[in-house]
């Protein structure tokens, strides 16, 4: 085939726990990440008249130059597998945007994994996941999860994964202001200035206690499928940071919380994306409804989603 168009889902994390500096300068962290049906699709189309990196999106948010984390997965392709790329040339890449833009859910990270698989099919390279899961870790921490996607314990700085059993029928209520950005950099360096003095420093000690997620009562309820326990064990340290930093957020949080058939709420990664956990897909439709009312900005995006079992997949 000439051309591969994929679904891309974005990802909440259930989990995030801030454990201590690591020596590349990263944190060291502890996360239970999920992926849901909200989803980007990136069509791959071979390009063999140039050898070009051509990347077109509808949303103009979106850059389509180097800064771009799909466009650095093309790139990434192309100097790792120079012979395949000299047989197939180029590569032309579309993506349509659904995912929010700077939400905390991953949408740049799941672009550039859909253009690893996207490629590996085109040049028909044969990459396992782990292989691919090792050229997403030189992208960004999220890439490797977001090819596998699913349920996982991440560790590390978050490229160090754990697959977890699926979690089946969870419904989320997604709610992100538009034009409301937080820098991932920003919150990450706000907690170290304002609780750096609690991290643990021996090395050893940073992974043991990484590790120690494994037998949190988080994992125990996913193990049984339990959603009402799971949305009561949601953590998130960033939040120390971001709420008080951004009322908005911290407002919509407390707002989804009151509503009726929310199990548990939460800011999904940095923000500014807060989510809320029900029962069943009429619960999670009606409480998007009130959400609705209840803030009549425009500016004010709501989605309904449902736990998926999988990341990229061939559309």
């Amino acid at each position: 085939m000439h051309s591969y168009n994929l679904i891309a889902p974005a990802k909440i994390n259930l989990y995030l726990e801030i454990i201590g500096d690591r020596p590349d300068n990263f944190h060291e962290l502890a996360m239970i990440l999920q992926s849901i049906d909200l989803a980007d699709r990136v069509e791959i189309r071979c390009s063999k008249q140039t050898q070009d990196i051509r990347l077109h999106c509808q949303h103009p948010q979106v850059p389509t130059d180097k800064s771009n984390l799909a466009y650095r997965a093309a790139e990434l392709m192309a100097t790792q597998f120079p012979d395949a790329h000299a047989k197939y040339g180029g590569v032309d890449i579309t993506i349509t945007k659904n995912i929010p833009v700077a939400a905390g859910l991953a949408g740049g990270s799941t672009n550039a994994a859909a253009v690893l698989v996207g490629i590996d099919l085109l040049w028909k390279l044969g990459l396992t996941q782990s292989e691919l899961q090792e050229l997403g870790a030189i992208l960004g921490s999220d890439v490797p999860f977001c090819i596998g996607g699913g349920t996982a314990i991440a560790t590390g700085r978050g490229e160090q994964l754990s697959p977890l059993p699926s979690l089946q029928d969870m419904y989320i209520v997604l709610a992100k202001y538009r034009h409301l950005e937080i820098s991932t950099a920003w919150a990450y360096n706000t907690y170290r200035a304002s609780y750096g003095n609690s991290y643990i420093r021996h090395q050893d000690n940073l992974v043991e206690r990484a590790l120690a997620v494994h037998s949190g009562e988080m994992v125990k309820a996913i193990v049984r499928q339990d959603i009402t326990k799971i949305a009561q064990k949601l953590h998130n340290d960033l939040e120390k940071v971001v709420l008080p930093a951004y009322p908005q957020v911290a407002e919509l949080r407390e707002i989804l919380a009151k509503q009726e058939g929310v199990l548990g709420t939460m800011m999904s990664g940095s923000g500014p994306t807060v989510f809320a956990i029900c029962d069943c897909k009429q619960r999670a439709q009606q409480v998007k409804l009130n959400i609705r009312t209840a803030i009549p900005d425009e500016d004010l995006e709501l989605f309904v989603a449902q736990s998926l079992p999988h990341g990229i997949q061939i559309s």
